[in-house]
């Protein structure tokens, strides 16, 4: 939901919005050493702590561990297969770069990305994920002075529902220079000043 930079209130958006449970999933299978397997061969990755069960049983883990290569994501959500319901409507599909977050403009950039390893996963581990609105912030960028900054957090639990992986994700929500030239010809045209 886009709204004219003059009526967009930041703190009441903070308010609703900070630490609002946006999405949770929970793993359709737990951790298997098959995928493991199969994503290290891909990437190039021969750290026996990921291939091979009886050394990685000797290690500091006690067992097959998922690599830090391969995003928790994947055993922590339904996965491509089998499939399930359709992509949502336009408007839906629109909220995915604000993550329903109200902002003045409608263009989305993904700004950086960081995650932090806890703990180990292992084999056997069912992992489930709860995706927060961390923060939101106006930070100005050249093209718009009334660009948001929308922060996420997603944290990724185990079985005992130890948090065991946290990714942080910035969004940039910025109007486009039609977007911004319009605005400012409200505010003339209202009696404001752009």
């Amino acid at each position: 939901m886009t709204m004219h930079p003059d009526d967009y209130d930041l703190d009441a958006i903070k308010e609703e919005w900070i630490g609002k449970l946006i999405s949770e999933a929970r793993g359709r299978y737990p951790v298997e050493f098959d995928p493991i397997r199969r994503h290290c061969h891909m990437v190039g990755d021969l750290n026996p702590a990921f291939l091979d069960p009886e050394i990685a049983a000797q290690g500091p883990h006690g067992g097959v561990i998922v690599p830090p290569s391969m995003l928790p994501t994947y055993f922590a959500a339904d996965g491509p297969w089998p499939p399930t319901a359709a992509a949502g409507t336009d408007a839906e599909t629109t909220a995915v770069f604000s993550f329903g977050v109200p902002t003045p403009g409608d263009r989305g950039i993904n700004m950086e990305v960081a995650w932090e390893y806890l703990e180990p996963i292992r084999v056997g581990d069912t992992l489930r994920l709860e995706l927060r609105i961390a923060d939101v912030f106006n930070k100005p960028i050249s093209l718009d002075p009334s660009a948001i900054w929308i922060v996420t957090e997603t944290a990724f639990f185990n079985q005992h529902d130890t948090v065991v992986a946290r990714w942080r994700n910035t969004m940039l929500i910025h109007r486009s220079p039609e977007q911004v030239a319009s605005d400012a010809q409200r505010n003339v045209s209202g009696g404001k000043q752009p």
